[in-house]
């Protein structure tokens, strides 16, 4: 017997649902088995894991496929249809300890997600040949922004009390992970259903004064509407939450912002950028962009590029736009498909322009890194180092930034 494969697809939230299933099966004895995590974010996402499904069917035909994800939990029907398939499992039910027993064999287990309105959090130790952890806080969205399937396949939002995610973060602490991640669906929305409605920022307050062995932290996505004061004092104050943000952006113009249906105006997240970085003179900050949503015209379009400048954006995200079946924005007059992709070129390429830029100011400096591979790294604004030797991967080392290449910076340990 093989052990249990997994093939994720999407956000870090997959990822660390990934390692949770991946102990789940292990525990219930499921060895010969290939899950498939799906992303519902994009048309590509989709087609990428029904080849997924395929390869994994034709590699290892007496293995049991068990595909689960947001694409599935949406449109359960389509995979179960599919022949390589065995099993569909829902969101909530892929962390379901008994849907895992052998002799678990009902074809589709997928429940209504809606209906779900608690999010304990899963204990793993780590997250399998990666030098940094992901830990859940918050899953769910309760905004339904127009282009977006995600609520329906994640459901409303809930957060996950602190005593558990202290837990979990003591756990990994103690099991040499030297940096965490918190992620979620819309973490910033974290805490209005937990008594005292406690902010995102107050919780990370919390947990870093009680996990002190915790040496570095990171924030997945974050919403410019939803920044709490206190979060804004901890990016300001406290060394151990990395100068690094990714932001949920989307667009750069106020008409498409509307028809979005977004909770920012463009204005906002200029002066959400400014001040994020007067409070905060080395935060680096990223973003997710998407090109040639309904009704965009050249002159919207620009407004959205001027955007990666005028935010002082490096890190991009970008997605032309994909009609996702059910949603507002599919209704809308739609873009050429052509020109989706020939606008997310041009963002694409004003972000690695960014990023070149960026780089060059590294050049003749020592920064600490976090060793992701034996010769790669990560600062803490998140660059990529190519290090000039070998290094211990989950070891944290001061590098001497010796040039770039325009994408990643070439290092060697200090």
């Amino acid at each position: 017997m093989s052990a249990p494969e997994v093939i994720t697809f999407g956000c870090r939230l997959n990822a660390y649902e990934s390692e949770v299933m991946r102990g789940l099966a292990g525990a219930a004895g499921l060895a010969d088995a290939v899950i498939v995590n799906t992303c519902a974010v994009t048309g590509e996402a989709e087609r990428q894991a029904r080849q997924a499904i395929r390869k994994a069917r034709r590699a290892r035909p007496e293995a049991r496929i068990i595909v689960t994800g947001c694409a599935a939990q949406i449109d359960p029907a389509a995979y179960a249809a599919m022949p390589e398939v065995d099993q569909v499992l829902g969101n909530e039910d892929k962390l379901v300890a008994r849907n895992w027993r052998p002799e678990a064999t009902e074809d589709v287990v997928v429940n209504d997600i809606m209906s779900v309105r608690e999010t304990a959090g899963h204990l793993i130790t780590g997250l399998e040949g990666r030098a940094r952890a992901f830990v859940q806080v918050q899953n769910g969205c309760d905004h339904r922004c127009t282009f977006c399937v995600i609520p329906f396949g994640r459901g409303n939002s809930r957060s996950v009390p602190l005593g558990r995610i202290v837990e979990q973060v003591r756990e990994l602490a103690a099991n040499g992970y030297r940096e965490v991640v918190l992620t979620g669906v819309d973490i910033t929305d974290y805490g209005k259903d937990l008594p005292g409605r406690p902010t995102l920022g107050q919780t990370i307050r919390r947990l870093l004064a009680q996990v002190p062995e915790l040496e570095r932290l990171r924030l997945s996505s974050i919403d410019v509407a939803e920044v709490d004061p206190a979060l804004l004092d901890l990016i300001a104050s406290e060394p151990r939450l990395m100068p690094h943000l990714h932001l949920s952006l989307q667009a750069g113009d106020d008409v498409i912002l509307k028809r979005m249906k977004r909770r920012h105006s463009r204005a906002q997240a200029v002066e959400f950028c400014d001040r994020v970085r007067r409070l905060r003179p080395d935060v680096v900050l990223g973003a997710d962009l998407i090109a040639g949503f309904p009704t965009e015209t050249e002159a919207m379009f620009e407004s959205t590029l001027r955007l990666v400048a005028d935010c002082g954006l490096v890190w991009l995200h970008v997605f032309p736009y994909s009609a996702r079946r059910g949603t507002p924005a599919a209704r809308m007059p739609q873009v050429d498909g052509r020109v989706r992709k020939e606008r997310a070129a041009r963002l694409r390429a004003a972000g690695e322009a960014a990023v070149a830029l960026y780089l060059a100011t590294q050049v003749g400096r020592t920064v600490p890194a976090l060793v992701e591979t034996e010769t790669t790294a990560r600062t803490d604004p998140f660059a990529m180092a190519q290090l000039d030797g070998r290094a211990e991967p989950g070891d944290v080392v001061p590098i001497e930034v010796t040039g770039t290449t325009g994408r990643q910076l070439l290092a060697r340990a200090a």
